[in-house]
């Protein structure tokens, strides 16, 4: 199969690559700047300019596009940026796929397990739920409508509401192993709060899963379906890693220091996959300690 694929040059764009490469796939590049390759095409999002040629011969479009949500703070400026630089690319997009004639390619599109907020809830919540009143809620939300064009247009488009991937060689998974190993593991609040997670392998097939089942459409949560909480997903990093698991972070503290953004690490975020495994996947890594087994295994 023929990739194209936009935001790929971060840690989950850059996995991709490897893996569509290692599959015999092609996979080419939107790129902001000069190209470097012949499969690398130049586009501005911002500006809304791409060239419709870029989808001649392709048979999947994946837009991972967006700056990270809880590496800083949610600043005036960070909050336009993760707006901007989830919801412009989108637009360019999904408005140029809908001026296609068939054959249509699919669209899988990044999205994000922020779409069902952080408050607790008496039952996990699944891809029917609608979008939290919050900040990220209305991001998700406004992210995944910016690609209705596409969708209208008979482009079959599949919305990735992903949760943090744990690998040990990029995202948040990366610096938590560091400070486990120093023997800093560390509960944040009371630790009972559920933590959404998937392994990279998982995500990965995830993904190749939406691109080649004919009838996958519209949003599949990406997270495990054993759900873990914080206190757990940290025992099992720390047993992994043979290092105790002795410290707490009151939540008071972490909302102290991050605002807004600690909703993300001490809120309650229960949410299963349930589409994704009444479609037939497989998780390889159903559960926090499978996760964790995995993330340390991958080089």
């Amino acid at each position: 199969m023929r990739y194209l694929l936009a935001g790929s040059s971060g840690f989950l764009g850059t996995a991709l690559r490897v893996d569509l490469a290692a599959q015999g796939h092609q996979a080419a590049r939107l790129v902001r700047r000069e190209p470097a390759t012949a499969t690398e095409y130049r586009w501005d999002p911002d500006a809304g300019s791409l060239d419709p040629s870029v989808f001649d011969g392709v048979d999947v479009v994946v837009n991972l596009c967006g700056v990270g949500i809880a590496d800083r703070a949610w600043t005036k400026a960070r909050r336009e940026l993760l707006r901007s630089s989830r919801i412009n690319p989108t637009r360019t997009l999904a408005l140029a796929l809908a001026e296609r004639s068939a054959p249509l390619p699919v669209l899988i599109q990044g999205s994000a397990i922020g779409w069902y907020g952080t408050e607790p809830t008496d039952v996990p919540l699944t891809e029917a739920a609608p979008a939290a009143e919050d900040f990220i809620g209305e991001l998700v939300e406004d992210w995944e409508r910016a690609a209705q064009p596409a969708a209208q247009a008979g482009v079959r488009t599949v919305f990735l509401r992903t949760s943090p991937v744990m690998d040990r060689g990029g995202g948040a998974f990366q610096p938590m192993r560091t400070a486990w190993s120093l023997g800093l593991a560390t509960k944040l609040g009371d630790g009972s709060q559920h933590m959404p997670m998937i392994a990279l392998d998982d995500w990965l097939r995830a993904l190749q899963w939406a691109a080649e089942t004919a009838d996958a459409q519209g949003p599949y949560n990406l997270t495990i379906p054993q759900p873990s909480t914080n206190a757990e997903f940290t025992d099992a990093l720390a047993d992994a890693l043979h290092r105790p698991s002795l410290f707490k972070a009151p939540a008071g503290l972490v909302r102290l220091g991050l605002g807004e953004l600690a909703e993300q690490l001490v809120g309650d975020i229960w949410v299963v996959p349930q589409r994704l495994v009444e479609g037939g996947f497989v998780f390889t890594a159903p559960d926090a300690r499978g996760v964790v087994r995995a993330a340390l295994r991958r080089s």
